[in-house]
Order: C-alpha cells, then structure tokens, then sequence
C-alpha cells in the first residue's frame, strides 16, 4: 500500500472519531425534524403573502416574534437544565412540541394564526435548544468539540435539504395545495422524537460549584464580548424569508423556491463538518470572521442581483457562511465557560441573538418597504462587516485551536 493510500485510510477512519453515539443520534433527530419543518418553511412566505394576503412588514413581524421567542426561551432552558444537571427531558418536551404544532398549519385562515403556531413551533424550539446543544458539549471531549457541533449541523443542514426536495416533488402532486403538504410535513417530526426518546442517553453535566443562578455574573469577560458582537452581527441577519422573496421578486418561478432551498443546504450539509474541522485546527475566530466576510459580500449580491443566475449563485455561496459559522460559533460558547455552566452559556448565547432577531426582521421589512431591498440587504451586510472587524480586535485568535 503507498503512502497516499494510507494518508486517506487514515484520514477516513478519523473523521468519525471522538463523536459518541449521543452526537450521532441528536444529529438524525434534528435531521428528521428539519426534514419536517423545511417541507414548509421555504413556501410559508408564499403561502403568506399569496393566499392570505399578508403584507411584507407583517411577514417580519412574524420571523421577527417566533424567533425572538425562540431565543429568550433558550436563555431559561439552558439554565434550567444547568441547575437540574438533566438536559434530556428537556430536549425532548422541546421536540415534541414543535411536532404537535406544525400540523395545525393546514388549517390557518388568517396571518395572526401563522403567527400564534410559529410562535408555539419557537417555543418548542426555546426549550430544546441550549440543553441539546450543551448535552453535544457534555458528550465529547474538547478536542473534537468542533468538529462535533459540525456533524450535528451537517445532518441538520440533510434534512432541510430532503425535506425541500420532497415537498418539491409533492407540490405538483398535490395540485399546489400547501395545506396538504404541510398535514404531510408532520410525519417526519413524530419519527424524530421517538428516536430522541428511545436512543439519546442522559449525560449529567459536572457539578456548579455553587446554585446556578440566571446572570452573566459568573461568565468571563471574553465571553461576554462575544456576546455583544453576536448581537450586533444578529441585528443585520434578518430572517431568510426575505432572500425568498427576493429571489421570487428576480425572477425565480414558485415550484422552484424548494430547489433553490436545496441548493443552500446542501452547500450547508457538505461544509458544515468541515467548518467545525476547521475551527479545531485554525481556531474558532478566524473561521467565523471568514463566515461573516462571506455573509456581508452575499447580502451585497442579494441587494443588486438582477437575472436568476444571480441568485442561484448566491444561494450556494450563502451556505458557505454557515458551514464556515454554525459549528464554530458554538463550540466558541462551550471553549468559554466552564462545564457546569454551557447551558446557562448557550442560553446567554441564544437570547443575544434573540435581542436582535426581532428588531432585525423588522428592521428588514420597514427598509424593503419603504426604500427598496437594496437598501434592505446594504444595511445588513455592513452591520456583519462591523462585526467581523470587532471579532478580530476582542476575542484572540488562538481560541479552540488543537493544543490551545
């Protein structure tokens, strides 16, 4: 056997390594649900704004409210399973939500009844989120930590690509009825909650040296300028229902929306694992700079496209921001806290995010309305290359890197 054949055995026998059976199954369930959810999430714009005749300001209150409540939720699960030192229950009661809520949305009749189960969806979201993520952190030493929130996005990112493809494919079947297709677009989240419930193992996380209280009090100053920057960038990434109508506005026909979804996650499922690689060799920094980078120069295409081939090349390119961000964003939060303190730490994380998640889709929809989407998506990609600058002077470099 040469040389170069034994470099790639070695190299694929490890780039599973160090992922325990708790990531590999938090990775399917969260495959499974995005499979349901992004069955409908690419034409509920659509739905919105063509059947029941929803304005584009409200569509970002909408994004704005469920995604806020998402992340401040996210900020009292993540402490509450500190102070518990249980994550799973969590986890699961979160899942489960979501799944009993979508279905619902075969029935709506007006914007306000989108708005109140995209509102319990989120809260299913809130609750499940930071315990999830801390439970990945629990699960796998620090060294593969990267590459860890990599594979779980990865298979996240699958899902919103299978789940876009076949409501593509059942669309037309169905004779264009979204109702339908969003009754069918349960099953997938039923399967991922008995999967999380039967497989998933409890990892009690170390125990605090003293009552876990919500406060930032405890965490370093490092990760509280994390945060602040986070929340700055977050102000400019308003929800990305607005790049779908965008792409709509450009030209891009209906049935094909599902497919341009495709194509971003499966640029986000390809990369994602990667990224996390990345941040683990190179350090956390540096990868999410880049990503932010890439962020800005898309929203600057998105903001003067002019034909489809625009946009379906800069759908691809934005998935490459967040394989290059969502994995190394988070295991950043879990290299800056101690054990006992990551779910307190990715609820910090969450609800800053949240802090700008609704003013920023509003924010979106106000500017789109009243002076274009040019100016919409100027805004946000000069907030994000604010941020990267800010990243690159507050938090060093080194951090995350093999050794470091």
């Amino acid at each position: 056997m040469s040389e170069k054949v034994k470099r790639e055995a070695v190299k694929r026998k490890n780039l599973f390594s160090g992922l325990t059976g708790n990531v590999m199954t938090l990775g399917i369930v969260s495959m499974l649900t995005d499979m349901s959810s992004e069955m409908i999430y690419p034409l509920l714009p659509i739905f919105l704004t063509s059947v029941l005749g929803v304005g584009v300001a409200f569509l970002g209150v909408i994004e704005g409210v469920a995604e806020s409540t998402a992340s401040i939720l996210k900020l009292f699960s993540g402490w509450f399973s500190d102070r518990l030192r249980r994550r799973k229950s969590l986890v699961l009661f979160g899942y489960g939500l979501s799944s009993l809520a979508r279905p619902f949305l075969a029935l709506v009749t007006a914007g306000w009844h989108v708005l109140l189960l995209r509102f319990l969806d989120r809260v299913g979201k809130g609750v499940r989120t930071s315990p999830r993520d801390a439970l990945i952190a629990d699960s796998v030493s620090a060294e593969v930590r990267g590459k860890a929130y990599g594979f779980h996005r990865s298979l996240d990112n699958l899902g919103a690509v299978i789940g876009p493809l076949l409501a593509s494919l059942l669309l037309p079947l169905l004779g264009f009825n979204y109702r339908y297709l969003f009754l069918l677009a349960t099953v997938p989240g039923i399967i991922a909650v008995l999967v999380l419930g039967r497989w998933v193992r409890e990892m009690a996380p170390a125990q605090p040296k003293a009552r876990v209280r919500i406060s930032l009090r405890p965490l370093k100053r490092r990760f509280k300028l994390f945060l602040l920057v986070v929340i700055l960038f977050t102000l400019g990434n308003s929800s990305d229902a607005f790049l779908l109508l965008r792409a709509r506005d450009i030209g891009i026909r209906v049935e094909l929306l599902p497919v341009l979804w495709i194509v971003l996650h499966l640029v986000k499922t390809v990369g994602g694992m990667a990224g996390g690689i990345l941040s683990d060799r190179i350090g956390r920094q540096r990868v999410i700079v880049a990503g932010w980078m890439v962020y800005a120069l898309i929203y600057v295409g998105f903001a003067y496209a002019h034909i489809p081939l625009h946009i379906w090349g800069l759908f691809a390119l934005y998935g490459l921001y967040y394989a290059l961000t969502e994995g190394a964003e988070r295991a950043l939060v879990a290299d800056l806290v101690p054990g006992e303190l990551r779910g307190t730490a990715f609820g910090a994380y969450n609800f800053a995010i949240g802090i700008g998640a609704l003013p920023s889709s509003v924010i979106m929809g106000i500017i789109w309305q009243r002076y274009g989407a040019a100016a919409a998506f100027s805004f946000g990609a000069t907030l994000a290359i604010v941020a990267a600058f800010l990243l690159l002077v507050l938090i060093p470099a080194g951090i995350g890197r093999k050794g470091k």
